[in-house]
């Protein structure tokens, strides 16, 4: 898997799965245009890059639910590099809530960041892509393929994601683009915390024994074995395969539903 020569644009990368997907690229040569909402965390990233690439990484401040900010970012990842070959669509939020609680703003904040941010980048960028023949991959959820208690909104996000993925696949592979997601499952990262999945007293300890239980491989998965899909997926290697929600989730997709949260 090479990407000399490949400009590639991951969102969320401040921190977890975005941030291990980016180290991921830099190591196999890519030009990389990294963007979040945490500038700080944001440096972080590029640092860890530099480590594992020779190429710095372009960095934009942005938030996707801000249809300028959108715009701005891409402007200036093909003003920087010329041209975008590769879009990792990451960024995303998680909330607890179940339709005795879950309101429309919470609703909306979900919907906006985890669907509608992604279809405006992704629209926006096509067009580009197309140019290079290149690919999309879309970070989704094991919640979209099956049904869990305690976040609803947010499982209905990742659904709407991967209908996105198989939509556009077909729509764009006569154009030469492939289009993928990934499914992870529990995956420990700092927006699990922010949604109150893994945060608060003893909540995280419950969190990853309950993750043991509802996995058969026995144990909660890395940003790591993520970032080594979605690569994947982006690459060549990949290079017969469009329209592919992939489980990256411990076997829990064909455990079945365990009714519990994610």
């Amino acid at each position: 898997m090479q990407f000399e020569g490949k400009v590639v644009l991951v969102t969320g990368a401040s921190s977890g799965i975005g941030a291990a997907t980016a180290k991921l690229f830099a190591k196999y040569g890519a030009s990389l245009a990294i963007t979040g909402r945490n500038y700080a965390n944001l440096i972080k990233t590029a640092e860890e890059c530099n480590i594992h690439g020779k190429k710095d990484p372009l960095l934009i401040k942005a938030d996707l639910t801000n249809e300028t900010e959108t715009k701005r970012l891409l402007e200036s990842v093909l003003l920087h590099f010329n041209h975008l070959d590769i879009l990792i669509n990451n960024a995303g939020i998680v909330e607890l809530g179940v339709i005795e609680n879950t309101s429309l703003e919470q609703y909306d904040r979900i919907f906006n960041t985890n669907v509608r941010a992604v279809y405006h980048l992704t629209m926006l960028a096509t067009p580009h892509i197309i140019a290079r023949k290149g690919a999309i991959v879309n970070v989704s959820s094991v919640a979209a393929l099956q049904s869990y208690v305690g976040t609803l909104a947010y499982n209905m996000s990742k659904s709407a994601i991967d209908q996105f993925t198989r939509c556009v696949a077909l729509e764009l592979a006569p154009k030469g683009v492939r289009v993928n997601s990934v499914n992870p499952g529990a995956v420990l990262t700092e927006m699990q915390k922010r949604g109150g999945m893994a945060g608060g007293d003893g909540a995280l300890e419950q969190y990853v024994e309950r993750s043991k239980k509802a996995h058969p491989l026995g144990r909660l998965g890395t940003t790591e074995e993520v970032a080594k899909a979605i690569v994947f997926l982006a690459s060549e290697d990949a290079s017969f395969s469009t329209g592919v929600n992939f489980p990256v989730d411990g076997g829990r997709y064909v455990l079945g539903s365990t009714g519990i949260s994610m």
